[in-house]
């Protein structure tokens, strides 16, 4: 653990700001400058090659990657990673519905950009939607790229593990198939109707329960639960949790419109 004060590759750590099952996120400032990054730092016990190896990797993949809505990577080292610093926290902080439906769009847009480019981000969850402070002028950031499949290199290797929130995984995913875009939009709309209903879709007790839901469980009905909610945004819902990905929308961007065009018409009618 790197503690507030000290000074690690050139920066002053200022502050930890979470801590995950490798590495820790520290605020930190250039010893030359002004600039504050996000410092990610595997902890002393993941440094083997793997651990290391990953890093760089997802290190690579965000340097190959250029839109506002994905996290800006600057500089690495061996067991280290220096990326933009958001100041908002989560998208879960968002206080109206506007301003979450327009993070939603933004990061439907930044997937989009991603998958464009194939690679597939694999573990979108609200955790990974931060903000800037001032949501107006920067909006919502999509991170951690860390579990991210690039198509074109890892085409002949299915993933040995599941790497994704459980909440937010696609079935595909759970049965050991190769992830695809339509992988993160299902992600992605599990994550939007927590966002703007503080539900999860299939709610369990355990992984096993949870896991037999998203094979197995039919999408939930929101509307006759949630009265601003329609039997509109039911069925785009329900597409875009679709067990199968080729039932689901071309786009993230298309899924999140649909559901956001059914609130909004559900509004003018209530």
């Amino acid at each position: 653990m790197v503690h507030p004060g000290a000074r690690f590759e050139g920066f002053v750590v200022e502050a930890l700001l979470g801590r995950g099952g490798e590495a820790a996120v520290y605020r930190a400032r250039a010893v030359e400058g002004t600039a504050v990054v996000a410092l990610k730092v595997l902890g002393e016990e993941h440094r083997d090659h793997h651990s290391t190896a990953r890093l760089a990797r997802e290190f690579r993949i965000l340097a190959a990657l250029s839109h506002p809505h994905i996290v800006k990577v600057y500089s690495h080292g061996a067991y280290w990673m220096a990326m933009q610093y958001l100041d908002g926290g989560n998208a879960a902080h968002l206080h109206s519905l506007d301003t979450r439906l327009d993070a939603l769009d933004q990061i439907a847009g930044a997937l989009d950009h991603a998958h464009r480019r194939g690679v597939v981000h694999s573990d979108v969850k609200p955790t990974n939607i931060l903000v800037h402070q001032n949501f107006s002028s920067g909006g919502a950031v999509l991170v951690d790229f860390g579990a991210a499949y690039v198509l074109a290199e890892d085409v002949w290797h299915r993933p040995s593990q599941i790497l994704a929130s459980l909440p937010y995984a696609a079935p595909e995913l759970l049965q050991g198939r190769l992830p695809q875009a339509a992988t993160d939009e299902y992600a992605l709309a599990c994550t939007a109707l927590e966002l703007l209903t503080g539900q999860t879709p299939f709610p369990a007790d355990n992984a096993t329960a949870l896991v037999d839901a998203h094979l197995n469980l039919p999408p939930p009905e929101m509307s006759p639960r949630i009265p601003w909610l329609s039997r509109a945004f039911d069925l785009a819902f329900a597409r875009a949790i679709a067990k199968d990905p080729d039932r689901r929308y071309e786009s993230c961007s298309e899924m999140v419109q649909h559901l956001a065009d059914a609130i909004r018409r559900s509004g003018q009618n209530t």
